[in-house]
C-alpha cells in the first residue's frame, strides 16, 4: 500500500504543477500524527485557480485511480480547499490563507519530500 500512497501523492503534486500552482510542498507526517501520512500543499493566485487545482486532483485520482476523498472542505470560499483522502491531506491555498495558517511552521517536525523522490 505504501507504494500506491506515494503514487497518489505524486499525482496530486503533478496536478498542482500542471495547473501552475506555486510553492508545492510535500510533507511526510506519518511519524508525528495519525491524521495522514502526507500533506501536499500549494499556493494558487486566485480563487478560480484554487478550485481548478483541487478539481483537477479530485478528477485525476477518481478517474485514473478510483480514489475519492473522504471529505472536502472550503469549496465555497475557495481561499483554502482541503481534500482529505485519509492517507493524504491536500491543501490548496490562496497566498494570504497559507501565510495565515502557516502549516509548514505548525508541522515543522514533518519530513520534507521532493516530488521527484516519490
Amino acid at each position: 500500500m505504501a507504494e500506491a500512497i506515494t503514487k497518489y501523492v505524486k499525482v496530486a503534486a503533478d496536478c498542482m504543477d500542471n495547473k501552475k500552482a506555486r510553492d508545492i510542498r510535500v510533507l511526510k507526517v506519518a511519524e508525528i500524527t495519525t491524521l495522514a501520512e502526507y500533506f501536499v500543499i500549494c499556493t494558487a493566485n486566485s480563487t478560480t485557480q484554487v478550485k481548478a487545482i483541487s478539481n483537477e486532483i479530485e478528477f485525476k485520482l477518481k478517474t485514473e485511480h478510483d480514489v475519492v476523498p473522504h471529505h472536502i472542505e472550503g469549496h465555497d470560499s475557495a481561499s483554502w480547499i482541503l481534500l482529505d483522502y485519509g492517507f493524504m491531506l491536500v491543501h490548496v491555498f490562496l497566498e494570504e490563507a497559507r501565510d495565515f495558517y502557516g502549516l509548514e511552521k505548525l508541522w515543522k517536525d514533518a519530513i520534507p519530500v521532493e516530488v521527484e523522490e516519490l
